[in-house]
């Protein structure tokens, strides 16, 4: 999904036409006895196709002035490209192999709803959304301002069991989806879906505020503007020990393509940190590897390399990043000092001031049309920081 909004926010600056294709019969109804083995087709093996070798569903074709990229998942299709006359003979060629169905222009794709205008591309799952509280039986419920209280801290212990687990489970699988395009409940939906295994009573009454909050705005989601860079930027924080039954630090992260949020991420760290400095650290590294990774996908789709701005609101990490000194205190973590120092010494990253925390929120007004970036980052204590030299 993160490889669809980039190729969404390229088109949307560059003004790419965006076509949209299905393949007929998919599936086929019969069961299967056999084993099958399936090969990539023939039109895509010549020199001028090119595989993307960071997300496997992407090939793109270049020829000169010419660019066309082509994005599948299972029956659905995907093409952006700057120039249509290339795109006709493409999509006659896949006929011929798959039998597809011209969608035409780009409204509806893996179930996000697709507006474009001359300011830029709109994406949101407000059908998606309806149907969840029409299922749950709360569309007309009484809506509410937050996804979760901010004082909530949910436990395993806590609260009587749920005597069907399967209705708890279905609603937070949906919700999961749901923050393809909602990154205001990733944070609330990624503390539900811990409890997955043994849901409990406050668990499946803390998913209903959820939906009580998805009712005030059912067709919320994001929007990519026309006229913005193309250069990626990141802001990252940390809940020391949040995890109350692991006490594991929890990982927030979110990165802007231009003035366009395509990737955010809310998720308990892999070990305990001993100590908020460390939490902060590895909550770099994390978003560091999805910057690397964004950078190789953003290369493929004939977007130069450019140095990548990383903001975090701890002078610690920012200072053992920057220098090459490690001491008793960070020698546990030194394999991701390791790799965050060397992003900075070859030029791919660098840190900047924050001006202020109005920065930040203009940066979720222009990509969410909200007044602010609520319940993810509402902890986020932005100051001013600058890498030393």
């Amino acid at each position: 999904m993160v490889t669809v909004k980039c190729l969404l926010v390229i088109a949307a600056i560059k003004g790419w036409h965006l076509i949209e294709l299905d393949v007929n019969n998919a599936f086929l109804h019969g069961k299967l006895k056999d084993e099958i083995y399936v090969s990539l087709s023939p039109g895509f093996g010549e020199k001028e196709d090119t595989r993307s070798k960071v997300d496997y569903s992407l090939f793109t074709r270049s020829q000169g002035s010419s660019f066309i990229a082509l994005l599948v998942y299972v029956d659905d299709i995907l093409i952006a490209s700057n120039d249509t006359a290339t795109v006709h003979p493409l999509k006659v060629f896949l006929d011929h192999q798959f039998k597809l169905k011209d969608l035409g222009s780009l409204k509806n794709f893996l179930g996000l709803e697709v507006a474009r205008s001359s300011k830029g591309i709109s994406l949101s799952q407000r059908k998606y959304t309806l149907e969840i509280l029409s299922d749950t039986g709360y569309l007309g419920c009484k809506p509410v301002k937050t996804p979760m209280e901010q004082d909530v801290k949910l436990s395993r212990t806590d609260g009587v069991p749920l005597e069907d687990a399967k209705v708890y489970r279905r609603l937070v699988g949906r919700l999961l989806y749901l923050t393809i395009t909602r990154l205001d409940i990733t944070f609330d939906v990624h503390i539900l879906s811990q409890f997955m295994d043994s849901p409990r009573q406050p668990h499946l009454h803390a998913a209903y505020q959820v939906l009580q909050y998805l009712k005030s705005a059912p067709g919320q989601g994001l929007f990519f503007l026309a006229n913005s860079s193309l250069n990626l930027s990141a802001f990252t924080d940390f809940d020391w020990a949040g995890c109350q039954d692991t006490r594991r630090s929890l990982t927030g992260f979110c990165i802007f393509l231009g003035n366009s949020l395509v990737s955010w991420k809310s998720k308990n760290q892999a070990i305990v940190s001993r100590s908020p400095a460390e939490a902060e650290y590895r909550a770099m590294a994390i978003t560091v590897c999805e910057l690397v990774w964004l950078s190789s996908l953003l290369s493929g789709l004939q977007l130069p390399p450019t140095v990548v701005s990383l903001y975090c609101d701890s002078k610690f990490a920012i200072h053992i990043a920057s220098n090459l000194v490690f001491h008793e205190r960070t020698k546990h973590i030194e394999i991701d000092c390791h790799f965050v120092c060397d992003k900075i010494q070859y030029g791919f990253l660098q840190t900047f001031q924050v001006s202020s925390k109005n920065q930040l929120a203009d940066c979720f007004t222009n990509a969410l049309g909200l007044p602010l970036f609520s319940i993810m980052m509402s902890k986020l204590s932005l100051i001013e920081i600058h890498a030393p030299a």
